[in-house]
This record gives structure tokens, C-alpha cells and sequence, in this order.
């Protein structure tokens, strides 16, 4: 965060490394070059940004799409000082940003509910957060993850100094549950659907089922005012393409599978398959369209990180979204 407080002033000076495409391409135009930076490896997260780039829908509107992964620094400072010209990122990271002057925009919500919990072997017998007691969790070290914790223990009249947190880093789920450990924080759609592949059976505590304010959109795709103020038409081309890419991973989760597994061929095909047809309903969900975001989403959880002293002041919460780039 103290790499985006630095670029967040600088940036919104910047010119962003891209320029106005053409409506539409054809065989003789210039196609105009755009970067798009991951937030983490790829995974059916990112699967309609594959597909767009594989099946050709950037092309059609005058764009060539480089997927790549973040650098030290992290998407969130790469999309905010233009070095990328869009990002997937988490709602919490936005807020963040948004309440220390770093211009991150949101601009669509790559999955509509979160599909995150708290995950255990399911001989432990932790089906609500109440059983929480006497366990441990092993996380990542976010500041967020005590706070979440104490959240849903509250909701079940539980005492979370009754929880040991440990700081696992990227520990490996599996090797963790089969050590000392009763908890992680997974995103089902990927870890949780391993575990069916592997047989082993899981418990998972959803955040979104005990509280409205923890069903925020995570991950979501992101750029930075800049763009949106000097080149509207580069983002709404990125954007209709896109959407294609998702609209075709809803309709047709196996071939969007394995173009994803055609462009990415170091992950595991089964893995893939089985991932994107858990995520296919999930993308769109109960919204009107793909990728559109609710003021009182972003709302509830601003209110929840300033309630648990994860923010220093109050958020904006009309600066940090938008949804006028979601084509009809």
C-alpha cells in the first residue's frame, strides 16, 4: 500500500501507455497495444480475459491484449501508475486505495458474490464459526483476516481470542491440513474444487452467509482515472471484448476451459474443467448483466473495514466503481 500512496498523486499526471483505438478492427488497421496484469497466476479467475484474447474479441475492437503477471510490486501499483492499463484486483484493495488518493477505479465485477471461506477437513467437525474455538487457522497475514474471523465468530456468539492464528504464507492448503492446522481461507471455485478432485472432504464457512457486509466483489477488473478521463473509448473497447470472453465462459464453461488450459499449459486440465463449470453460474449470478457492482456492495463492506479500524477515513464510495463501461 505504501507503493501505491507513492505513484497515487504522480499517476493522475501521467499519460497512460496506450492511445485511442479504432471502433472496430479490420485486416489492415493498426491494433493498439494494452496491458492487462493479473493479480495472481493464472487460474478461471481469468478465464474470460483469455478467451477474449484467444477467440479474438480484443481484436475486433482494435486491440492487442497482453496478458501478463504482476511484477514486486503488485497489479494494484502497476494498473495506478499506467505501467498496465487494467488489473484484476479485490474490492478491499480499492478501499484502500480510494481512502489514500490512489486512483484505482473498479470496472467490473469479475464474480458477483463471494465464493470465499473458511475451509476445514471435514472429520474436524467446524461447520459454523462457533467451532472456531479451540482451533487453528493458518492465513497469509492480512490485516483483514483477524478482523473477519472475530466478524463471523461475533455472529455465532463466539469468542475469537479462543482461535490460534498462525502466518503460513503461501503454504500449500493440502500440506497445511494435513499438519496442525484446522482452518484456511480458500476461494472454493478453485481450492475447494481440487479437493473434490483429490476425494478429500471438505467443510468451508462462507463468509457471505453470516453477513451481508463480507459479500463483496472479489476479484474484480480495475484501471486508473487517467484512462477513464483521457481514453474512454480504449476501456470501453476493453470492456465489451471482455465481457464477451465471460458471457462465452458462462455459456460454454468446457470450451473456455481448454482454451484457457491451451494458453496457460502448465496448469492441470481436470483441475481447469472442473473449476470452470463450478464458476460458469457463478460469474453472473443474480445480476442483470456480467460485471455490474451495487453502491450498497461497496457501501457495507467500507462501512465494515472502517467499523474493524482497517481504514483511517470514511470512502467515496461513488469514486471507487463504475459501472458505465458494462456494455448493454
Amino acid at each position: 500500500m505504501l507503493a501505491l500512496m507513492m505513484v497515487g498523486c504522480s499517476s493522475k499526471d501521467q499519460a497512460a501507455n496506450t492511445s485511442s483505438p479504432a471502433p472496430a478492427a479490420t485486416a489492415n488497421d493498426k491494433l493498439t497495444p494494452v496491458k492487462v496484469v493479473l493479480d495472481w497466476m493464472p487460474n478461471t479467475n481469468h478465464t474470460g480475459l483469455y478467451v477474449a484474447k484467444d477467440l479474438g474479441f480484443y481484436k475486433e475492437q482494435g486491440l492487442d491484449v497482453e496478458i501478463i503477471q504482476p511484477g514486486a510490486n503488485g497489479a494494484d501499483t502497476m494498473v495506478a501508475s499506467g505501467e498496465a492499463a487494467f488489473g484484476v484486483s479485490y474490492q478491499e484493495n480499492v478501499t484502500h486505495a480510494r481512502t489514500q488518493d490512489v486512483p484505482l477505479v473498479s470496472i467490473a465485477a469479475i464474480i458477483q458474490h463471494n465464493t470465499s471461506g473458511f475451509a476445514s477437513a471435514a472429520d474436524k467437525n467446524i461447520t459454523r464459526p462457533k467451532d472456531f474455538e479451540g482451533k487453528t487457522y493458518v492465513g497469509f497475514g492480512g490485516p483483514a483476516e483477524q478482523a473477519v474471523i472475530d466478524s463471523l465468530m461475533q455472529q455465532d456468539n463466539a469468542d475469537a481470542s479462543k482461535v490460534k492464528i498462525i502466518n503460513g504464507g503461501d503454504v500449500d492448503f493440502f500440506t497445511a491440513m494435513h499438519k496442525d492446522v484446522d482452518l484456511a481461507w480458500i476461494f472454493y471455485g478453485w481450492t475447494g474444487v481440487e479437493a473434490e478432485l483429490r476425494g478429500e472432504k471438505l467443510n468451508v464457512v462462507y463468509l457471505k452467509d453470516y453477513t451481508d457486509k463480507l459479500d463483496y466483489y472479489t476479484p474484480i477488473l480495475v484501471t486508473n482515472e487517467q484512462m477513464i478521463g483521457s481514453q474512454p473509448e480504449i476501456v470501453k473497447a476493453f470492456m465489451k471484448a471482455t465481457a464477451q470472453g465471460y458471457q462465452y465462459a458462462i455459456d460454454k464453461p468446457e470450451e473456455a476451459a481448454q482454451i484457457l488450459v491451451k494458453l496457460v499449459p502448465d496448469l492441470d486440465d481436470k483441475l481447469v474443467v472442473a473449476s470452470q463449470k463450478w464458476l460458469a453460474s457463478k460469474y453472473k449470478d443474480d445480476a442483470e448483466r456480467w460485471g455490474i457492482q451495487k453502491e450498497s456492495v461497496w457501501q457495507n463492506y467500507a462501512d465494515w473495514m472502517l467499523e474493524h479500524k482497517l481504514l483511517d477515513k470514511k470512502l467515496d464510495v461513488k469514486t471507487a466503481f463504475t459501472n458505465e463501461f458494462i456494455p448493454e
